[in-house]
């Protein structure tokens, strides 16, 4: 059995991860680290675990375990890791964004690959430390590396709408259920986090003709959304190509040919089918020379703890699917 541990414990990502780990056939959970929870049951933050495991919070951290997850803020993962001494052996899933970026992807004598298995998959296997890509990110990307991959990726016109959970569970005065409810809004318009990430992951495939991360010439122009829903994210690109569409059709075929979880549907695609899954579901359409690739997935398990334990499955050899085959919560 896999020893694991978890620090960040008490958000949604890390709710998440435990409910995951508590029913993999091949992980066991050691300890779970949160300060402010040290000694309560996991029931108490997280209600719907009640009869399902007896583990506490814990304020000790480990060294005999195997994977250390980081369930933490932006930021915070680097400075638990400058604070405390994690043995080298252990291997370290951050789902922070804090080592995603090359330029960021080596700290304190570990390298960080960029975890999303359909760009990485080799890398991961062989790696000892994981940067859990973010949610909108992987959304985004899944729709687009085939079209990278085949060079021909230029001006990117993205939307994309995500649930309340994508904020945390921390309330702010656009997290709570009476502003959520009947309602929308964009937000860091053209300005989002991930941009970056998603931009070095299409210039890693599609090297010859790279896009600007900076914001100025050709590259990703990406509207978020909030949405009234808690979970999921929805996203719609819209690529000029002058491919015809069968062969559009192929790219994407052959890409996700041996993916996991990312799959192409013929049909148009629909929130309910990937929320409570680890799938990514792409569907295309043409008109003219305009593409538009829709892509959905569930925020937290694709977008960030169902990624996370897919990326420990290949760090450990498993099968890529263990513990992650969930049913979708469609009704």
């Amino acid at each position: 059995m896999i020893k694991v541990g978890i620090v960040g414990g008490a958000g949604y990502t890390g709710g998440e991860l435990i409910r995951l780990l508590l029913n993999h056939p091949e992980a066991s959970i050691h300890f779970v680290y949160s300060t402010s929870n040290a000694g309560n049951p996991l029931h108490k933050v997280h209600a719907d675990l009640f009869g399902e495991t007896d583990l506490l919070f814990s304020a000790e951290l480990s060294n005999d375990i195997d994977v250390l997850f980081l369930c933490m803020g932006h930021g915070d993962a680097a400075k638990f890791l400058k604070e405390n001494a994690i043995a080298s052996s252990i291997k370290l899933i951050d789902l922070s964004q804090d080592f995603r970026l090359n330029e960021s992807a080596v700290f304190n004598d570990r390298t960080f690959v960029y975890g999303l298995p359909e760009l990485n998959k080799d890398a991961i296997v062989h790696a000892q430390n994981i940067a859990n890509p973010g949610c909108f990110a992987t959304a985004i990307q899944l729709g687009l590396l085939p079209l990278a991959k085949a060079g021909v990726l230029a001006d990117i016109y993205t939307t994309g709408i995500t649930g309340s959970t994508g904020a945390g569970q921390g309330l702010s005065n656009t997290s709570h259920f009476s502003w959520r409810a009947n309602n929308i809004e964009a937000y860091k318009t053209l300005a989002h986090q991930h941009v970056k990430e998603i931009t070095q992951s299409i210039n890693q495939l599609q090297i010859d003709d790279a896009l600007s991360v900076n914001g100025e010439g050709r590259g990703l122009h990406f509207v978020p959304w909030r949405g009234d829903f808690t979970r999921g994210i929805y996203i719609s690109s819209i690529v000029e190509i002058g491919l015809p569409f069968d062969e559009v059709k192929h790219l994407y075929q052959s890409f996700y040919a041996d993916a996991a979880f990312a799959i192409v549907s013929d049909k148009m695609i629909n929130l309910k089918q990937v929320v409570n899954t680890n799938k990514c579901l792409i569907h295309l359409e043409k008109q003219g020379n305009k593409l538009v690739v829709h892509s959905a997935i569930d925020n937290l398990l694709k977008g960030a703890s169902g990624q996370a334990v897919q990326n420990m499955n290949l760090l450990f050899g498993l099968n890529e699917k263990a513990g992650l085959k969930l049913k979708a919560s469609y009704f």
